[in-house]
């Protein structure tokens, strides 16, 4: 089971000053109190944040693109406002939804592309945490492997690094959904490819960027960093005029 975010301190919400303390022995069944929401919210804020400014850094989130997102318990999910700067974020940039989208605070307006983590939180309840990433090599590979609809990662020991593989001798099928300014459009390949039960981890859009995920935030950035990595490999060969 994924552990929700939880940390100590105190925050302000919508105004409200709120004080409180770690979450002990709580069943994960159990609905939160606003003091336990505002809790997990602020812990959740305070990890994207720190991802936010190392992938960043890293320029896989320029002019502000990309969203990233963390379960906060089983029916509610911290996600990044949109617009926002992702290599500046401070908690007070990361907003509670519920898992059909709707605003904790109706003031606030999530990433436009929420609906695609929460699709990914709705399919897999051991999902924690949701990153999505617009590098050059995504996003090249993303339009030079369209035609295919996937790119098949094999031979690479840094296969290893993705969650249920544990050899290089293995086949790893990173799916390239077309592009749209629908989210409805690619919600449908998305669950077209869950529904044919195929193995996802993680998915491009074409011309867009990374999808990936993991049962914490520390899963989800070792998937993130091994995909880069490959993909930066697959360029390479495909370049040097070697075969994949």
């Amino acid at each position: 089971m994924v552990l929700p975010c939880a940390a100590t301190g105190t925050i302000f919400l919508r105004h409200v000053h709120v004080t409180f303390s770690r979450l002990n022995d709580r069943r994960d069944d159990m609905p939160l109190t606003s003091a336990q929401l505002a809790e997990r919210l602020h812990a959740c804020g305070v990890e994207i944040a720190r991802a936010g400014a190392d992938l960043a850094a890293r320029g896989w989130t320029p002019a502000t693109s990309s969203n990233f997102s963390m379960r906060i318990d089983a029916t509610h999910v911290a996600v990044t406002i949109s617009g926002r700067d992702k290599g500046a974020l401070t908690p007070a940039d990361v907003m509670a939804v519920d898992l059909d989208g709707r605003a904790l605070d109706p003031g606030l307006r999530p990433s436009a592309e929420t609906a695609l983590h929460l699709q990914v939180y709705r399919h897999e309840p051991d999902v924690g945490a949701v990153l999505h990433t617009h590098s050059h090599n995504q996003t090249v590979a993303s339009r030079l492997f369209a035609p295919q609809g996937r790119i098949t990662l094999r031979g690479w020991e840094l296969q290893k690094a993705v969650t249920g593989y544990t050899t290089h001798d293995s086949a790893l099928d990173l799916p390239v959904f077309p592009n749209s300014q629908d989210m409805r459009d690619i919600e449908s390949k998305v669950d077209a490819w869950f529904g044919a039960g195929k193995p996802l981890y993680a998915y491009l859009i074409e011309g867009h960027g990374l999808y990936t995920w993991g049962r914490g935030m520390a899963e989800a950035r070792r998937h993130l960093e091994a995909l880069e990595f490959l993909l930066a490999c697959e360029l390479d060969l495909k370049r040097l005029g070697g075969t994949p």
